[in-house]
């Protein structure tokens, strides 16, 4: 068994759900089901015993070190974490408390389990911990992509508490000998995202004939990471990856969000054609984010060099089927969007006139 944190939200269901396709070895799912935590994600999972959720939080020391006394899984990996930059902006305490104390708190619960295992399960067990390329700073037009010796600079209060529990990590490895290993993920799209990030807000916004909120000039570049790709990336790291090594997982898809918008514009005018014309007239240009990030760009070399893993999906293939799932799938869409995310952007809106959900 292995043991995932935070399997409701976006990229830990998607996981869970690519797991469980390729293999039988049952997943334990703990999640505290905070606003983008969404069972919903998981219901082709109802009745699989191979999958059994707990609801909880991994600060919750007493509640983790049951669980891993009772189910001794052979690896954790960990995705629980408030990711959301403008929500981080806007109330930074939720992000210190999940990123920081609760990664430490896990990590905590983690090295006591792993220290009373038998040696021949010792030898084995993994603790993978998911994050972010944010936690690199931001990049010039001209700067070479974040590789894993790049130096840390996040510059909100969300990248920055992710790069708290980065340090973590490598420090319970580097001090308890706890055999750790790191992702470093660039910006993820796909099935079950909430609908406050870029991609499915765009969508979302568009189906309904709302403005298409775009932040400053709309050239912040980010590299795009089809969901199932990072999932395999995950998969193989979690099986060949070297003790205490961080790799960075990348899409080779650098674009400015406009071109982002208007790529899901076209894609809509073929899917879903409105009677009132192209989608992209609906393109609204905000106020910009305070200290938004220009470029990321990861340079993914490491892992395909000493794993051999690499995309499958390009962006043109991978955007295709992002739209695609969300047409289909508008009645999922619709009821995460009347719920807390509703609220979230009313807040949003009352403050910059428009939210974009780009990370």
């Amino acid at each position: 068994m292995i043991l995932v944190t935070g399997g409701a939200g976006f990229i830990g269901a998607n996981f869970i759900l690519d797991w469980l396709r390729a293999s039988d070895e049952p997943v334990l799912n703990l999640d505290k089901l905070t606003y983008a935590g969404n069972l919903e994600n998981l219901a082709s999972l109802q009745g699989d015993a191979r999958h059994l959720f707990v609801q909880g939080d991994i600060g919750d020391r007493e509640l983790v070190g049951k669980l891993l006394a009772e189910h001794r899984p052979r690896a954790i990996v960990n995705f629980a974490a408030e990711s959301h930059v403008d929500r981080s902006i806007h109330g930074p305490e939720d992000f210190i408390q999940t990123n920081v104390v609760g990664t430490f708190h896990l990590l905590e619960e983690t090295r006591g389990h792993w220290m009373g295992l038998p040696e021949a399960d010792k030898a084995v067990f993994r603790f993978l911990h998911v994050s972010t390329d944010e936690v690199y700073g931001s990049l010039g037009p001209d700067d070479v992509p974040f590789t894993e010796t790049t130096p840390f600079a996040p510059n909100s209060p969300y990248s920055a508490s992710k790069a708290s529990s980065d340090h973590l990590v490598r420090a319970y490895h580097h001090t308890y000998g706890l055999p750790v290993l790191t992702t470093n993920c660039s910006n993820n799209y796909g099935p079950y995202q909430f609908p406050e990030k870029l991609i499915p807000l765009m969508i979302l916004n568009a189906t309904r004939g709302k403005p298409l909120p775009i932040y400053g000039d709309g050239m912040n570049v980010r590299d795009w990471l089809y969901v199932t790709d990072h999932c395999s990336a995950i998969r193989t790291v979690l099986e060949k990856g070297k003790i205490g090594e961080t790799y960075n997982v990348g899409g080779w898809n650098e674009m400015p969000n406009i071109e982002i918008v208007r790529t899901v514009c076209a894609l809509l005018d073929e899917m879903r054609p409105d009677p009132a014309g192209p989608h992209e007239r609906l393109v609204t240009y905000v106020k910009d984010r305070p200290g938004h990030d220009r470029r990321y760009a990861i340079d993914a070399g490491k892992i395909h060099r000493e794993l051999g893993w690499k995309p499958d999906e390009t962006f043109e293939s991978g955007i295709r089927k992002t739209v695609r799932w969300y047409l289909d799938n508008m009645a999922w869409v619709e009821h995460v969007a009347s719920g807390e995310y509703r609220k979230w952007v009313d807040v949003q809106y009352g403050e910059r006139g428009a939210v974009s959900g780009e990370r």
